[in-house]
């Protein structure tokens, strides 16, 4: 199917640039990659909780912790099913749970929850860390180096990969669906629907496969998976394979490439940092201050109901943004929000989301993060950022570093 999207440019570098955050924002304007906390304060200053845009059709934007909250764990007015704001043709396909509302989403989460549970994700501490080290000793003899590009886009397609029973060889392939699916899919419904039929192609091959010969992998799991005594229909086996694939990988690699970022830029924090065993609390601390100050994902609910949201009248078929990022800078629920305070002890951060649909992988996610940063700082603790060359960061769903230009600093 082809749509007529003419009076939405597909390119992000013709769209109009943003001039009124307030009153016509865009998550895909270059401004939102590196400077959306700044976006997210001068809202705060003009007085407006809750911004609104027509570029994906009407959609909303709040930034209040209480009012993100309020959308996410209000099921009866907000509809899952479309978790990106976007064009408003753009094509929807099932990945479930994230697309899924009550009761079904239960049953959804309930299949996918044993994968990932702290009993099934601990024994992967000891691969994360030693591929975190094979990553560095690539690294030999180098002085300069990119910690997104040549480190922290590696380590989730690994376990990703690893876990689903795909090729880590693909990795190219799963880096152009990310691109795809988060930059050209919410303005482009062309774009959406060519990628959901790579994806459909690619993960029948895999299914078939393991339908024929199973194999110890969340592949095979979900082709042997039921729901009310029957079988998984294969539409959906696709869309939770999809989830894994593209919600595993692009959101790891953004924290963890804006946690390297961040000690890389502020060596007061690094140094504290560095040394340390690993069993020191301070680590934990840092790691959780990383997912709350870098956030990277940002969700998006539909309006099934008229209501309203933080005192605006919102319609049934409208768009909300659910800018969990925003909520974790809120001063009001945060003590010092736009700070990072390394050791902050009470830390209730809002980055694997609110309500029914807190992040399913958020154990990997968590390991993943801390043993990257664990092990880059103990191979290079005087690392940083170098200045000379640009650190470039994307917006969209995903927020986060894609390339972050390093001087490793060998020595004591």
């Amino acid at each position: 199917m082809a749509y007529d999207t003419d009076d939405h440019a597909h390119d992000q570098m013709v769209r109009r640039p943003v001039t009124d955050w307030a009153a016509d924002w865009d998550w895909l304007d270059p401004a939102w990659g590196a400077g959306a906390p700044e976006i997210w304060q001068s809202l705060r200053d003009a007085g407006c909780d809750v911004a609104f845009t027509e570029r994906y059709g009407r959609a909303w934007m709040p930034i209040g912790y209480d009012t993100i909250s309020e959308v996410a764990y209000d099921t009866d007015h907000f509809s899952s099913f479309r978790v990106s704001v976007s064009h408003p043709d753009s094509p929807v396909r099932p990945a479930p749970p994230i697309t899924s509302d009550p009761p079904e989403h239960h049953e959804h989460r309930r299949l996918l929850l044993p994968a990932f549970s702290p009993k099934a994700v601990d024994p992967l501490t000891d691969e994360t860390r030693r591929y975190c080290r094979e990553l560095i000793e690539r690294l030999d003899g180098r002085d300069v180096a990119d910690a997104a590009g040549d480190y922290a886009q590696h380590i989730p397609v690994h376990l990703i990969a690893r876990m689903v029973g795909v090729p880590e060889s693909d990795a190219d392939v799963f880096r152009d669906w990310i691109f795809r699916n988060f930059q050209l899919g919410p303005i482009d419904p062309n774009a959406k629907v060519q990628l959901q039929a790579d994806m459909a192609a690619y993960f029948d091959r895999l299914l078939d496969a393991r339908v024929a010969e199973p194999a110890d992998d969340l592949a095979t799991y979900v082709t042997q998976a039921e729901l009310d005594g029957r079988p998984v229909q294969r539409e959906l086996q696709r869309g939770y394979l999809s989830l894994l694939i593209l919600a595993g990988i692009d959101t790891t690699w953004s924290a963890i490439g804006s946690g390297l970022w961040h000690f890389g830029t502020n060596p007061h924090d690094r140094d504290r940092l560095a040394g340390l065993a690993f069993d020191d609390p301070l680590w934990r601390m840092a790691s959780e201050e990383v997912l709350r100050f870098y956030s990277p994902v940002t969700m998006a609910r539909q309006v099934v109901a008229d209501t309203e949201i933080g005192g605006c009248p919102v319609r049934t078929g409208e768009q909300v943004l659910l800018t969990f990022p925003a909520a974790n800078r809120d001063p009001a629920v945060f003590d010092r929000a736009d700070e990072f305070v390394i050791d902050r002890d009470i830390n209730r951060h809002a980055a694997f989301g609110l309500g029914v649909h807190r992040c399913v992988g958020s154990n990997l996610a968590r390991l993943e993060l801390l043993v990257a940063l664990q092990e880059w700082l103990s191979a290079f603790p005087n690392y940083e950022v170098d200045q000379t060359r640009e650190t470039t960061w994307v917006g969209g769903q995903v927020r986060g570093p894609r390339c972050v230009p390093v001087l490793l600093n060998r020595g004591p």
